[in-house]
């Protein structure tokens, strides 16, 4: 049996870190154990949630705040498919799905909180395509449109492709997640993976969004701690093999 990464110690300090937005705590967490491989350790994080309300002082949530907890949990792991791919994120649904209360599952046919299903039948492709490109515009700013050429012309633009459908019908959806927090969801997607480039941009990224430097940097860390909870490590120049970072992990 896989050893706990979720500990008390460490599921408080990251709900009542003093410098992470509110509401972020889970959704960050959720995503790093996804990318972990660590579905099993979602459900300590989601009960935590619900048993001790999202941020603040400890109060009973209310099948409201639940059911946004739920929705937000879901939505972060969903997002993070678009930078970790779609196994982590079956799997992590999946394992959370088994430890959510009936009455917090939005059942299929039932009104979708996200509007995806609504946008594929609905709305005209174009716009979902434009406000995937506006989304991809806000994130990488001024070099925006250099990033989505180098994926054009990486020997196949189905590159781009897959970029402009990530983006337009999953990372620019809203609804459920802010701009910012979609950015937190990605950051803490991609330093488990040790991908600096793309980390770096995301960092920025949350930066254009809205963020502070400050929250960033709190992001950062509190991944970096469910990482090292883990048994990821800084890997040594001459490392063959072995789990963890083969150079420092991306700031701002």
């Amino acid at each position: 049996m896989a050893s706990a990464v979720m500990t008390p110690a460490i599921l408080s300090a990251l709900r009542n870190h003093p410098v992470l937005p509110q509401h972020s705590w889970y959704i960050v967490a959720a995503s790093a154990l996804t990318i972990l491989n660590r579905p099993d350790e979602i459900a300590k994080v989601y009960s935590f949630a619900l048993e001790h309300g999202s941020h603040g002082a400890e109060v009973k949530p209310s099948h409201e705040d639940k059911l946004a907890i739920s929705r937000r949990i879901r939505e972060a792991l969903i997002k993070t498919s678009a930078v970790g791919g779609l196994p982590k994120t079956i799997n992590a649904l999946l394992s959370l799905k088994q430890v959510t209360p009936d009455e917090l599952i939005d059942e299929p046919g039932a009104p979708s909180p996200t509007g995806r299903m609504e946008d594929i039948h609905n709305v005209p492709y174009s716009e979902i395509l434009e406000r995937g490109r506006t989304f991809f515009d806000m994130i990488y700013g001024k070099i925006a449109k250099r990033v989505m050429g180098q994926m054009d012309r990486s020997g196949t633009e189905d590159l781009g492709l897959i970029a402009r459908l990530e983006y337009g019908h999953v990372l620019s959806n809203t609804r459920i997640l802010s701009p910012t927090e979609t950015s937190f969801v990605l950051i803490a997607g991609l330093i488990p993976q040790d991908v600096n480039p793309q980390l770096k941009g995301h960092l920025r990224g949350a930066l254009n969004g809205g963020a502070t430097v400050e929250q960033v940097r709190a992001v950062r860390e509190v991944t970096q701690m469910i990482c090292h909870a883990s048994g990821m490590k800084r890997l040594a120049e001459d490392a063959v093999g072995g789990w963890g970072w083969r150079s420092d992990v991306a700031n701002v």
